[in-house]
């Protein structure tokens, strides 16, 4: 991956709304070598989809969780099916396998804590295997995901 690759995915993960000719004038490339390099980081795997990135204030969802999971067993079985199910939830947004005290980070978000006591009670008490559940509530983002360093 050369420099104009690595302008490219900056590029792409600050808009990936730009067109083929934007982005070819802000690397300074043609657009059909443009064209052709973002083909390529699509089919080597490097982009793996393009999204919206959505305000979830104007969504109306003001209340940002951290959930910490403990579960009751770490076999290969137990991490398993919990993992399917976590998949099945649409209220969690993000799950990470972690380190440390807590086996996974769940991150959810609601609009306030009636809907996150419901999202407690309708999805996360219904995971396999969970032993032990912390919650974590965020007062204020002071630094939003924007994309991952490149080069």
């Amino acid at each position: 991956m050369d420099q104009v690759d690595q302008s490219l995915l900056c590029a792409l993960q600050d808009d990936s709304a730009r067109s083929i000719a934007e982005l070819a004038e802000f690397v300074g490339a043609s657009t059909s070598a443009c064209h052709r390099r973002i083909k390529s980081l699509e089919s080597a795997g490097v982009i793996l989809r393009y999204s919206a990135v959505l305000d979830p204030h104007r969504l109306g969802l003001n209340l940002q969780a951290f959930v910490e999971i403990t579960l009751t067993s770490q076999s290969r079985e137990a991490m398993d099916c919990f993992e399917q199910a976590v998949g099945e939830f649409s209220d969690i947004l993000e799950c990470h396998l972690m380190s440390g005290n807590a086996d996974y980070i769940l991150r959810i978000a609601a609009r306030d804590l009636e809907q996150f006591d419901r999202i407690h009670r309708d999805c996360l008490s219904r995971l396999p295997g969970v032993s032990a559940m912390r919650s974590s509530f965020a007062i204020r983002t002071i630094k939003n995901w924007s994309g991952y360093p490149v080069g």
